[in-house]
């Protein structure tokens, strides 16, 4: 039996968690990657993964052994792309669904242009995407990041969120004129998974103030807040690269200008975030230069 479908058969169960959705990513019946798995335990004369009716997970031998399978599968991989000569093969990349809307479809044309043997897997999601578990070669991620050895973290731009209002709420509710007066005015907020009530506003020079803030509209979709801020429907916290044209066309109005905004820390940016082993990979990097190159072109701060 081929070793090497042997080893992509187990090590995507083990990213996956079960035979399944493994099965449904390598575009193969169940039985077939069952088998494989099958074979390798048999050849290796152990066993690598715990099955139950729930789950799968990896035994300790199983842990070791996917370790050392997975830098032979990106070793593969780099090997296959240095024969390319050039970015080739499908590149997985995880990305905000508003961003990718704005940012990463419109460079779809030249990076095909550019790399004609380059297939696109776009998985599309708010929620951040874990690279490992779901196979994914490239991810954006908006926010601050911690660092990790084993993950790469370009910064492609700033992340600078501001308050705005149409011109028609403003008319009607008054500006705020300072941070505390956000506590009269409806507030358009994002949805966060933990509940945050609060918005975090800092002056130059000055510390950080925490405004609690009320409205009749959240969501967990940026685009669905600006729709509502064009709309008339209260002031939203949004990042500058969503809205950067309604501020320049007039439709949105920046409120509190001379203060820092964000829902909590302040050192947020915009990254895309790649397995350290992968470094070199032409394929990533093919992508995420073309897309730093979009985001100067369309005067994002960088």
């Amino acid at each position: 039996m081929d070793r090497f479908a042997e080893l992509k058969a187990f090590c995507t169960v083990a990213a996956c968690g079960g035979f399944s959705p493994a099965a449904r990513r390598l575009g193969l019946v169940t039985s077939s990657v069952a088998r494989l798995v099958d074979a390798l335990e048999g050849r290796l004369g152990a066993v690598l993964l715990n099955r139950s009716t729930r789950s799968v997970t990896l035994t300790d031998a199983g842990r070791t052994y996917y370790e050392e399978a997975l830098r032979i599968l990106e070793r593969l991989d780099a090997a296959d792309e240095a024969a390319a000569d050039g970015a080739a093969g499908v590149l997985r990349v995880a990305a905000p669904v508003t961003f990718s809307t704005l940012y990463v479809a419109p460079i779809l044309p030249a990076l095909r242009a550019r790399h004609p043997r380059l297939t696109l897997d776009l998985r599309l999601d708010d929620a951040p995407a874990n690279l490992v578990d779901e196979a994914i070669d490239v991810a954006i991620r908006i926010g601050s990041l911690d660092p990790q050895s084993n993950l790469v973290a370009r910064r492609l731009a700033a992340h600078d969120r501001v308050l705005c209002a149409s011109p028609a709420y403003l008319a009607t509710h008054g500006a705020p004129e300072t941070p505390l007066a956000l506590a009269a005015h409806d507030c358009l907020q994002f949805a966060f998974g933990e509940g945050r009530r609060t918005w975090r506003l800092q002056a130059d020079g000055a510390d950080a103030e925490d405004v609690e803030v009320r409205g009749v509209v959240h969501a967990n979709n940026s685009e669905v807040l600006r729709q509502a801020a064009l709309g008339g429907l209260g002031i939203a916290m949004l990042a500058r690269w969503l809205v950067q044209r309604d501020l320049r066309a007039g439709t949105l109005v920046q409120v509190l200008p001379g203060y820092r905004v964000n829902p909590g820390p302040m050192d947020v940016g915009l990254y895309a975030l790649y397995p350290a082993s992968r470094r070199n990979s032409t394929k990533i990097r093919a992508f995420v230069d073309l897309l730093a190159e979009h985001l100067a072109q369309q005067d994002i701060d960088t």
